[in-house]
């Protein structure tokens, strides 16, 4: 099943032979936009990780509406369930497909090995957004369709049960609210998804927002992201009190990702840290179970800057052209027409990667709630993957969130400020190593 962070798109503990493979070449190549869509020919294999909409014949549909501009090039669809994994081997070859998404073990530098070039960040950059993601020496790598935020998918109906009117604006407000669901309804106040695992990564999403810095990539990179103050120090000081202070469900260890939406929609969960993209499969889960998709809300974290809320932009997986590939002029129009013209943002509730374009109605209350929209600079992003490799926290894996829960849960020893210290240590002493 589909499911995607702002930060799921990352994890640069793993390591790709493909980097010094066969799979790579160090010449680079060029994906042309075609200037008649009518002379573009071939047959493009499009690698995807949305199992769900291939099964559906979703993709097929898009390919339809593709094929009314471009009527010589077909497309071929592969879906996988373990993306990362299976990519991740394909790579040592040259057979990658001819459009897929770019897999977060892959080194920002190695980019120009691995896929054509889209074009200048110069150019690019006046039409689209998230272009510093994938750039290169000035060149862009891969285009995003959709962007993400993250933030609260709650119930409605529940947070006004336990008589919360207002979004909370601090960690502590937060935790007050919580408290009054655990008190007032029978609902599980919060849902760590714990078995499933991945969606504790999305805690490191919370960076950027909670003072809303745009610079918050290059603060990673240059100091200590669990020093006082910090944003990720305030996301995991907040999902430990959750834990700690009992808000949570009974057992950890036996949350079930796809059931905590019917049970979210049905008012058996209220809350849940994921993100917009999360929104569509929650309305979809209370449709299902005969209730109202107006019951289900998303906040964002409780934390102000100048009396407003901010929320981070960004990209979900790129897509780019397999540099080895032999239709790169069809492939390159269809990541084109799928990020312009699909409506693939619009059938997602998600915000459109074109920078004219008007956020989604989903974002309305953001919208009326005067919440300020950030794109972090992702210039360092790469160094951060690095120091996160050397320094094995992994931000963005699973496992130390899994051990903050534990720690909070009383399922192992030792005290937060301890806990967060040592990454810290870890982290920074990786800096060290590398020189940053």
């Amino acid at each position: 099943m589909y499911r995607r962070t702002v930060l799921a798109m990352v994890a640069g503990a793993l390591v790709l032979t493909a980097c010094t493979g066969t799979g790579g070449t160090s010449k680079g190549a060029e994906a042309k936009a075609p200037d008649d869509p009518s002379k573009v020919a071939g047959t493009i294999k499009v690698l995807t990780q949305r199992t769900d909409l291939v099964q559906d014949g979703t993709m097929k549909k898009y390919a339809a509406e593709f094929n009314k501009t471009y009527p010589k090039v077909k497309v071929e669809f592969e879906a996988l369930t373990n993306y990362e994994a299976e990519v991740k081997i394909r790579m040592n070859t040259t057979n990658y497909g001819d459009v897929l998404l770019i897999p977060a073990v892959i080194k920002k530098n190695d980019y120009p090995k691995f896929f054509a070039s889209l074009g200048t960040q110069a150019e690019r950059g006046k039409k689209y957004r998230f272009t510093d993601f994938t750039t290169v020496g000035g060149k862009v790598y891969g285009q995003s369709p959709i962007g993400v935020t993250p933030g609260f998918v709650y119930n409605k109906k529940v947070w006004q049960q336990a008589g919360v009117t207002k979004w909370p604006t601090t960690p502590a407000e937060f935790l007050a609210d919580l408290k009054a669901i655990k008190s007032r309804t029978d609902a599980v106040p919060y849902y760590t998804n714990f078995a499933a695992q991945w969606p504790l990564t999305s805690w490191t999403s919370v960076d950027g927002s909670v003072n809303c810095d745009t610079r918050a990539t290059t603060k990673l990179a240059d100091g200590d992201p669990w020093a006082k103050g910090t944003d990720l120090r305030v996301g995991d000081t907040l999902l430990y009190d959750i834990v700690h202070q009992g808000l949570i469900e009974k057992d950890p260890a036996t949350t079930n990702w796809e059931l905590s939406k019917p049970q979210l929609a049905k008012g058996k969960i209220a809350t849940q840290w994921l993100g917009t993209w999360a929104i569509i499969q929650f309305q979809d889960a209370a449709k299902k179970a005969g209730v109202s998709t107006d019951d289900i809300g998303f906040m964002p974290f409780p934390a102000q800057v100048g009396g407003k809320f901010c929320a981070v932009v960004g990209p979900d997986y790129n897509q780019a052209v397999n540099v080895h590939s032999r239709h790169k002029e069809a492939a390159r129009a269809w990541i084109d027409w799928f990020t312009d013209k699909s409506g693939y943002d619009k059938d997602n509730l998600a915000i459109s990667p074109l920078k004219a374009a008007p956020l989604p109605a989903v974002l309305k209350p953001y919208e009326d709630a005067g919440v300020k929209f950030i794109e972090v600079n992702d210039a360092k992003g790469a160094q951060v993957k690095e120091i996160d490799d050397q320094s094995e926290v992994g931000i963005y894996k699973p496992d130390y969130r899994q051990d903050l829960v534990d720690l909070a849960r009383g399922a192992r020893k030792g005290s937060l400020d301890d806990f967060l210290a040592d990454l810290g240590r870890k982290w920074t002493e990786a800096q060290k190593t590398l020189g940053s």
